[in-house]
């Protein structure tokens, strides 16, 4: 008997017909090499040449070649636009936190800063706190305070009083607004700027022991006062007192004033104003030096129900 070559597998043959990539079932034994077996690689061969005419595919190493540069431009661009917003928002200095402190007539009160700084509010004194990402900005509206301010080179306080506008790092100054306009500066501690933005930016330096008078009409030189105990009259209202050296009558009760609500009425003949007082008291205790004005200027002092004092000749 002849021994010829296997039967080819029909199974095989017709799912290769159909388009198929799948060998044989696996239960079944793999022919041995032959005409049919030249015939499957063919078959096969057409089918793979056929799928990559319909769909190229780009060499694996020239796309990673292409994409690379893409992502890299991609991402110094997204690093780019971050840069600029964040440099827009430090630039803009823009406030995200504004407080409000004030005192009542008569009132005195310390307020401690998130940053360490304190401020001494005097009677009838109200100041706005905003804290800016690289500055610490306080408007005084009214009446005086002390600033005993936190050193920090990063983020410098900056005073805004009417026009006048004070610069510092860290240091102890008072700033008072007066009427007309005008503006108090007086340093202890430390040296500061001043600005007055209604003078063309007319600026001075102060250090410990100067004070200013500047806004308003008329603006005048800084000059020196005493720093020791108990500050003179400069300074001494932080601790509670009213201190009056050789002081009109007229600015003496201006300055007391401010610590009662009730009205004084000086009703001046031309020269009881012009008479000075000296002295040290308490301004809690007003009505002491009221009291006094007899003995002191000749003046009499009427007490009125409503609160309200007359003092005349």
């Amino acid at each position: 008997m002849t021994t010829g070559a296997p039967p080819a597998d029909p199974g095989a043959v017709r799912m290769l017909r159909a388009g198929g990539l799948t060998d044989a079932p696996p239960t079944s034994p793999s022919p041995s090499p032959g005409p049919n077996h030249d015939l499957f690689d063919t078959a096969l061969q057409a089918e793979r040449s056929a799928l990559r005419a319909l769909f190229p595919l780009p060499a694996p190493r020239a796309q990673a070649r292409r994409g690379a540069p893409a992502r890299v431009r991609n991402a110094g661009l997204a690093l780019a636009v971050v840069a600029t917003a964040v440099a827009a928002i430090v630039w803009a200095d823009p406030a995200w936190r504004t407080e409000l402190h004030a005192t009542a007539v008569g009132e005195q009160r310390t307020v401690a800063l998130a940053d360490g700084s304190r401020l001494t509010l005097d009677t009838a004194t109200g100041v706005r706190v905003r804290w800016h990402l690289r500055s610490r900005q306080v408007e005084l509206l009214q009446g005086r305070a002390r600033f005993d301010v936190a050193h920090s080179t990063l983020r410098p306080l900056q005073v805004a009083a009417g026009s006048v506008q004070v610069r510092v790092v860290g240091t102890v100054f008072d700033v008072q607004r007066a009427p007309h306009g005008q503006v108090r500066v007086a340093v202890l501690q430390g040296r500061v700027q001043v600005r007055d933005l209604a003078r063309a930016g007319a600026g001075w330096t102060l250090d410990p022991g100067e004070r200013l008078l500047a806004g308003g009409a008329h603006a005048a030189a800084p000059e020196p006062f005493d720093l020791g105990p108990p500050h003179g009259s400069t300074l001494g209202w932080a601790q509670g007192r009213l201190v009056f050296d050789r002081t009109p009558l007229r600015d003496a009760l201006a300055e007391v004033q401010r610590y009662r609500a009730a009205p004084i009425r000086l009703h001046d003949d031309g020269r009881l104003a012009q008479q000075t007082v000296s002295g040290v008291f308490q301004s809690a205790r007003t009505d002491q030096l009221l009291d006094l004005l007899p003995q002191v200027v000749g003046a009499r002092v009427q007490h009125r129900p409503d609160g309200s004092v007359d003092v005349s000749r």
